[in-house]
């Protein structure tokens, strides 16, 4: 007998049709229903088989009533008993909910679906696959149905199919339409707000669930496919972003579970797949401006992957930063914000094997930022305008990131970043080329200032046990060097940083210009100097010194200028004290004295007072640190009588917002002033005496040995490299006809006319400040010409050929000054 088409059957009949007419006419709706009797014996109900009368069983009379338990339990015992057969049960099972379904009998498809529910959780883990296929074919069925409640009832079941654990591999299995479906469920739309939430739950719960089912299986899809991240990343951010609260049971709060589980599963290779998606929906919704969305969701993943991948995640950012190179100046500082945040969570892992990489994107990004805010535009054709506030804003979430990068390395790293920023910061005539040539010296000079300040945020935190390595001659010379420019905030900057530098014991903080501060009560930590430290100030002190007395002399020094030059020679002397240093510093505020007194400085009567209230807050400071009690004493009534006399001469009057400077010329009475000889006197007795010849001796700026043998060698090897070897050992010793001293080669670069050469140099100084460029440029290089002839005529003297004993003179080599180099060899 031909087989018929299978069709839904009716199983609700009316109560009053007895038990055995009953199951004739539910073989009699299967018939009519097109339903496959399976032969002869389909027709009749007894006959037909016993894993379908137990499936048959399970349903209820009347829907409401719910699964029959006594009967699924006979189910389930069978389906235990013969394994074999869970595939035709799961068939049979499937087929009688697709069969409700087209029916719209809803009761019954959730009575089939919990029945399977059972069975699997009921089975062993070796025949589950037997039903798997079956299950998951029903769960599609219910998804791509328009009914919202049987959504929720696939993605439930799922979730549980998914919390089971598989000992048998499964090679055949595809979870793409889940993917897609609950990312689809996570974006859904409804008027109902609680069952638009319900429903998103339910999609992100689903998408966990896949997860979970295919991470840790090999045999499985890859659900670390680009194509898949990109459909799970957005849909669970989408649910990040618009709930903010994290009320419980929100999709916000799920969402945020199911993200930590995502990364903490991720491995090496599958962070940059999981990351990408995050960074293509910030750059789509624009949510970089906001901040704080983009924030939160890299402190989760910061959080959230394994630490030794932090990096990858830093390397991500600083790509996508470099790839916003021309966007606009909020986008960059957010993702620079981010950045920074990133940083904090990673100090307990690694910035990666390209620690100084991250330095070198984040400096790029500054000169750029340079560029755009002196042209006013992004590009050059100058469609994309930006500000000069927005930039500002992201220069100073650079400096920020950079200060938060440093801060996770360790300290030998740091010394590391700090030469690698050094080496950065552009000097006219060194590194020109990395200004720009649309923004010119200002460009230079924004550029010096933002690099300082990044190197002050790196050194701020920086703690080293050795000052020898902290501050190495290749780092400390070039940034001595910028105290003597001419721009206030360069100066001032390279005096902050020296601080931080030598300001292991945090002192700075407690320490102010005052005279009248009890220094008792400022509580400061010191340290007996160490060998090392020794060492340090030997090497480095008359370089030190010599920069500080160089800095007073500068005109447009300000209040901010002379307080960090008093807290610089404060943590000297509680840091490095010792009685040569001590002895050092008195000396050094006596010259210091000596330059606001003299009349061939050009300083103005606010910076003499300055200059003046700095060495009486030094002095009382010193006067508490050590030295005996006279000395104190006697500091102590220079500053009363100042405070009677010449207030205007302390730094409570000088550094306050309002000073009363003396009209006029600034006269300073004796009593008001430090004495050398006075102080001599009050150390007397004391373990300073036995270096009383040192105080005795006036300090004077001097070129360290260091540099004096420098400059001696250069000049020897000029020298030597113009003397041919052959006829150098046999020539005689004749006395040369001029002899070639210090006052010779000072005569030649100067000029010698007293008064007269100061108003030539008050004249040029007026007309820098006043003339054109042409004008200017002209009179700078016939200044080379006649500076490069006078250099020809002390050459000339130095580098002669040796006469010959044979009396013929040997053939003369070009000397080494007339030689001709390509530009890219002049310095």
């Amino acid at each position: 007998m031909p087989s018929l088409p299978s069709m839904p059957r009716v199983v609700a009949v009316s109560a009053s049709v007895s038990q055995t007419p009953r199951r004739l006419f539910q073989d009699v709706c299967s018939v009519i229903d097109h339903q496959t009797p399976a032969g002869l014996c389909g027709c009749c109900w007894a006959l037909r088989p016993r894993y379908k009368r137990l499936v048959d069983n399970i349903f209820p009379e009347d829907p409401e009533d719910g699964l029959v338990k006594a009967n699924m339990e006979k189910l389930t015992f069978f389906a235990l008993s013969a394994p074999e057969k869970l595939d035709r049960i799961a068939a049979y099972l499937s087929e009688r909910l697709t069969r409700e379904l087209n029916r719209h009998r809803y009761g019954y498809v959730c009575i089939a679906m919990e029945a399977m529910e059972q069975l699997l959780l009921a089975c062993h883990c070796q025949s589950i696959n037997l039903l798997v296929e079956s299950f998951l074919g029903t769960l599609r069925l219910l998804l791509e149905n328009e009914r919202q409640h049987l959504h929720l009832l696939a993605t439930n079941a799922f979730v549980k199919f998914a919390n089971i654990e598989e000992d048998t591999p499964s090679y055949h299995r595809s979870y793409d339409f889940f993917v897609s479906r609950f990312s689809e469920m996570c974006h859904t739309e409804h008027q109902d707000k609680d069952l638009q939430d319900k429903i998103r739950v339910s999609g992100i719960r689903g998408l966990q669930g896949v997860v979970r089912k295919t991470v840790d299986d090999e045999l499985q899809v890859n659900i670390w496919e680009q194509r898949h991240m990109e459909q799970i990343v957005p849909a669970l951010l989408v649910n990040l972003q618009q709930d903010t609260h994290c009320s419980s049971g929100s999709p916000a709060e799920q969402t945020e579970v199911c993200f930590r589980e995502l990364l903490g599963r991720a491995a090496y290779g599958h962070i940059n797949n999981a990351i990408k998606p995050v960074l293509m929906h910030l750059d789509s919704h624009s949510l970089w401006e906001g901040r704080s969305f983009a924030v939160r969701c890299f402190q989760i993943i910061m959080y959230s992957i394994q630490s030794q991948h932090s990096h990858l995640v830093i390397q991500q950012l600083l790509g996508h930063l470099d790839a916003h190179s021309r966007s606009p100046a909020s986008v960059r500082a957010g993702i620079v914000e981010v950045l920074s945040e990133a940083a904090v969570i990673e100090a307990t892992g690694s910035v990666g094997p390209t620690v100084l990489e991250v330095f070198n994107t984040l400096l790029r990004q500054l000169r750029q930022s340079v560029d755009y805010q002196l042209t006013g535009y992004l590009d050059p054709p100058g469609r994309q305008r930006t500000s000069s506030l927005e930039e500002k804003t992201l220069q100073d979430a650079v400096i920020k990131t950079i200060g938060s990068f440093a801060n996770t390395l360790p300290v030998y790293q740091r010394s590391e970043v700090m030469l690698f920023i050094m080496g950065k910061i552009p000097v006219p005539g060194i590194y020109p080329a990395l200004g720009s040539p649309n923004t010119g010296f200002e460009g230079i000079r924004m550029i010096q200032v933002m690099l300082l300040k990044s190197l002050l945020q790196v050194s701020s935190r920086y703690e080293s046990t050795n000052l020898l390595t902290a501050l190495p001659c290749s780092f400390l010379q070039p940034l001595l060097c910028f105290t003597l420019m001419e721009d206030p905030e360069i100066r001032l900057l390279v005096l902050c940083i020296l601080t931080s530098l030598l300001d292991r014991h945090h002192n700075a903080e407690r320490l102010r210009a005052s005279v009248t501060m009890e220094v008792c009560v400022l509580e400061l930590k010191e340290e007996r100097c160490s060998r090392q430290d020794n060492l340090f100030i030997r090497k480095h002190a008359q370089r030190l010194y010599r920069h500080v007395f160089l800095t007073c002399k500068e005109e447009s020094s300000g209040r901010s200028h002379y307080q960090a030059l008093f807290t610089l020679l404060a943590v000297v002397s509680v840091e490095l004290a010792n009685e040569e240093v001590t002895l050092d510093l008195i000396r050094l505020t006596l010259a210091l004295q000596e330059l606001a007194l003299s009349n061939q400085e050009s300083l103005s009567v606010y910076n003499r007072c300055g200059v003046h209230a700095l060495c009486a807050a030094f002095l009382h400071l010193l006067s508490h640190l050590g030295p005996p009690p006279p000395f104190t004493l006697l500091v102590s009534q220079v500053i009363e009588g100042r405070q009677s006399s010449a207030p205007h001469l302390l730094p409570e009057d000088v550094f306050s917002d309002s000073p009363s400077l003396p009209e006029g010329e600034l006269q300073v009475d004796e009593a008001s002033l430090f004495v050398q000889s006075k102080i001599s006197e009050a150390l007397t007795g004391s373990s300073y005496s036995a270096h009383s010849e040192r105080l005795n001796t006036p300090y004077t700026p001097q070129i360290t040995e260091e540099e004096r043998l420098s400059r001696r060698k250069s000049l020897v090897d000029v020298a030597s490299l113009q003397m041919d070897p052959p006829f150098c050992c046999e020539a005689p010793q004749r006395p040369q006809t001029e002899q070639i001293t210090f006052e010779t080669l000072k005569n030649a670069i100067e000029d010698s006319g007293g008064a007269e050469e100061e108003e030539r140099r008050r004249k040029m100084k007026e007309r820098f400040q006043t003339a054109p460029f042409e004008e200017i440029a002209a009179h700078c290089g016939a200044r080379s010409s006649q500076l490069q002839s006078r250099l020809d005529q002390v050459f000339s003297l130095i580098v002669r050929p040796p006469p010959s004993p044979s009396g013929f003179s040997p053939p003369r080599s070009t000397p080494l000054h007339e030689m001709k180099f390509p530009d890219l060899c002049v310095y």
